[in-house]
């Protein structure tokens, strides 16, 4: 039985930058090395940037800051180290929202939803090592237009910074200004270094999403000087991936992410379930590989799956309170869905609502789609009851738009 809501041709996004974010947040927050850290080169390659890396790809976000944090007072004018602080502070607070859930990017309501309410003093952290790891790197370009590896690092912050404002301002123009600025970065580097694998990435990256996007958009990206290729962008994240840079598997799981578009399914289980595999602490990890699993039509598979992340998390698997299990129960809802076991779906529809710390925009989503379960089993009462809460939180969302449809007619499967 084909999965609910996972057609691996799904509609592409409307922007370029919405793709490229999704890149590179879902690359930063899952990365981790199937045999540890020890296989790659990190720049500065010292004990706490390397300890750093090893919390940082379990999730262990306090752990890894403090080591990053020993890395910068040890590196204080490295911009390699400052960036590896300023993703762990950033994705502590992404994660923390829940802006890390990918499947809210599976649906073009991301591009119109409310501001994530980002913390202010971790907002103004965030934004006080972005401005200082650009002017390290500027103040090397300054003396050497040609520095390979300042080129590469002020990419690298303005790729963060395009997540960052494109995700938690949604101020779109801006933050795809700082994306073709990452990308034309590490363009520079890779001329004038052509084995400068870890540019490869976000170069890869764009190579890919330019050659997506509808026409329309290519001929936007166009005018700012945007092209791109498929093949080009799967090779590149391919050759970043095998060079055992501090890229590498950021780069395998943007591949990743590519061949489940593109229904290369067997790879990309592959490349996710071996990561899942040989870091069972890694929540999200096992969470990306039920949701790909339930994408690829393998309901049944990834019902197991969710559930397995759910007994574990009882069993204390993970990193303590590192877990968001209403994510957990949102997917097993949505894989339920798609084998047409509407009751027990209903229940963990219901299971997502009733978390103590979940954003508004899944709450939404599962409301709505407990409301629809609920008109398939027949119970009208219960329907109206989601549809009704869901537009007492919030009357503007497209999630508001079908609970008001379906209270004047109940929800039918199509």
């Amino acid at each position: 039985m084909r999965p609910y809501g996972g057609s691996g041709r799904a509609h592409l996004s409307r922007t370029v930058l919405l793709f490229f974010i999704v890149s590179i947040t879902v690359t930063s927050a899952l990365a981790a090395p199937a045999n540890g850290v020890a296989k790659l080169r990190f720049r500065p390659n010292d004990a706490d940037t390397r300890a750093g890396f090893e919390h940082f790809y379990n999730l262990e976000y306090d752990q890894a800051i403090r080591y990053f944090e020993a890395a910068v007072t040890s590196h204080p004018n490295d911009a390699f180290a400052l960036n590896h602080l300023l993703s762990g502070v950033m994705f502590r607070e992404l994660y923390r929202i829940g802006a890390l859930d990918t499947e809210l990017y599976a649906r073009n309501g991301f591009l119109t939803s409310k501001q994530f309410p980002i913390d202010a003093k971790a907002k103004e952290r965030i934004l006080g090592l972005m401005d200082q790891s650009l002017k390290l790197s500027e103040a090397r370009l300054k003396k050497n237009p040609d520095d390979v590896d300042a080129l590469y690092t002020r990419g690298v912050v303005r790729g963060l910074r395009a997540t960052y404002i494109g995700l938690i301002d949604k101020s779109w123009f801006a933050a795809l200004r700082s994306a073709v600025g990452a990308r034309h970065d590490h363009e520079r580097v890779l001329e004038l270094d052509p084995k400068y694998s870890d540019a490869k990435m976000a170069v890869g990256i764009h190579n890919y999403v330019i050659a997506s996007v509808s026409w329309p958009v290519k001929v936007a990206a166009s005018v700012i000087g945007l092209s791109g290729n498929k093949q080009r962008g799967i090779q590149y994240l391919f050759e970043a991936g095998e060079a055992g840079g501090e890229t590498a598997v950021d780069s395998k799981i943007a591949l990743s992410l590519f061949l489940r578009r593109e229904q290369r399914y067997p790879e990309a289980l592959k490349l996710v379930g071996g990561l899942a595999t040989d870091f069972p602490r890694n929540f999200l990890f096992r969470l990306e590989d039920a949701n790909l699993m339930n994408a690829a039509g393998h309901g049944p598979e990834a019902i197991v799956a969710f559930r397995k992340i759910i007994s574990d998390d009882e069993a204390g698997i993970f990193a303590k309170g590192q877990t968001r299990m209403e994510m957990v129960h949102y997917g097993l809802a949505e894989a339920l869905r798609g084998q047409r076991r509407y009751e027990q779906a209903a229940r963990e529809y219901d299971a997502v609502v009733a978390s103590t710390r979940i954003d508004p925009d899944l709450r939404q989503r599962a409301q709505l789609g407990a409301g629809e379960m609920y008109d398939l089993l027949k119970k009208r009462d219960q329907a109206i009851q989601r549809y009704q809460a869901l537009l007492a939180s919030d009357k503007s969302s497209d999630h508001a738009d079908l609970a008001r449809r379906y209270l004047k007619q109940p929800y039918s499967a199509q």
